[in-house]
């Protein structure tokens, strides 16, 4: 499977297909599963999509065609934040980890000042979190009870990230989890 990142035109060509992606698809692992066209209209028009902190792409898969979304967040700064979507009936194929590749290289090659690349998921989203882990992400932080749940309690936010050094050499940095204890 090879993705490829086609850049999306949200003001023009692809402004409906914006809204139609994320009004006629549940994304149950995002804080607005459902949002409505009204919600979608207004991100477009206030840049959600391209501005000087966000940046689209569609993610197209070089045989089953477009498969889903990703939107690059905090662009000014130099740990952007990486928001993913997977149509639902291509989820579970297989395309999350050549699809998260595409997007870790295309930030690492064309943006020469960030640092870091980071995301966030709920905690019971494993599919999501297997993905960042095999494409040598690193978890960073488990903030517990942060995500709301529509309808339910609060879930914890996982966060993951991935060094610039660590995409060149192709290793993996770790946390130092346990630097301060009790003793020291």
């Amino acid at each position: 499977m090879t993705i490829t990142l086609t850049r999306t035109d949200p003001q023009g060509a692809d402004r409906e297909a914006l809204v139609t992606f994320h009004t006629s698809a549940h994304f149950p692992f995002h804080i607005r599963t459902r949002p409505t066209r009204a919600d979608l209209e207004r991100a477009v028009d206030g840049g959600a999509f391209r501005d000087d902190e966000h940046d689209s792409w569609w993610l197209d898969d070089d045989r089953l065609g477009r498969v889903g979304l990703v939107v690059l967040e905090d662009l000014q700064d130099p740990a952007p934040l990486l928001d993913l979507r997977l149509t639902p009936a291509f989820r579970g194929r297989g395309l999350g980890v050549p699809a998260l590749r595409a997007v870790t290289d295309h930030v690492f090659r064309t943006m020469p000042d960030v640092t870091r690349f980071e995301g966030q998921t709920r905690e019971d989203n494993t599919a999501m979190r297997r993905v960042f882990l095999r494409t040598g992400w690193v978890q960073e932080a488990y903030y517990r009870e942060s995500w709301p749940v529509e309808g339910g309690e609060p879930l914890a936010s996982v966060a993951y990230g991935v060094l610039r050094r660590d995409w060149e050499t192709g290793g993996v940095t770790p946390v130092p989890w346990a630097d301060v204890t009790l003793d020291n």
